[in-house]
């Protein structure tokens, strides 16, 4: 499945997190098409959000890089879209809820700069990896979350290739 693919019957969301500032060329055009975009933390910049406003509706949540106008953001978040409820936080130990007794069908985090995509316990746990600057050899990362009747994917798009 290509990014700009939405899954048969589902809804195609943009993930991102740890842009720390830098909003790489390359993922407006990859979230064309998205219904909504949800941002994991570590914006670094309130223009990062605006840009990716004129793209889809977005959603975010305060990383602990994210001081002055970025402090607004919520800590955690949660958006229901196609029948699933997905729940947002940027740093993972800091989830405030029970995901499966919540009826979370999708965790997503960010802090680590690791992308993973992970099922526990029947819930999706989905970190889309940092689409910022690059940290030591980590990949530069975003996601795409497909939401359906059958359930919830990610796939990881690469942003920056090589080392």
């Amino acid at each position: 499945m290509s990014p700009q693919d939405a899954a048969p019957g589902g809804i195609r969301i943009g993930v991102v997190s740890d842009t720390h500032g830098l909003l790489r060329p390359e993922v407006v055009p990859l979230l064309q098409g998205c219904a909504l975009i949800l941002h994991a933390g570590d914006v670094g910049d309130p223009a990062i959000l605006e840009t990716l406003a004129q793209v889809a509706p977005v959603r975010a949540v305060r990383g602990n890089v994210d001081g002055g106008a970025l402090a607004a953001l919520p800590l955690t978040d949660a958006v229901e879209v196609a029948g699933h409820v997905v729940y947002m936080v940027h740093i993972p130990e800091d989830l405030d809820v029970d995901p499966r007794a919540a009826g979370v069908s999708v965790v997503i985090h960010g802090h680590t700069h690791r992308p993973r995509n992970e099922r526990m316990d029947g819930v999706l746990f989905l970190n889309p990896g940092s689409a910022g600057p690059r940290r030591f050899s980590l990949p530069v990362t975003l996601a795409i979350l497909h939401l359906g009747p059958d359930g919830a994917e990610a796939e990881f798009v690469d942003l920056a290739p090589g080392p």
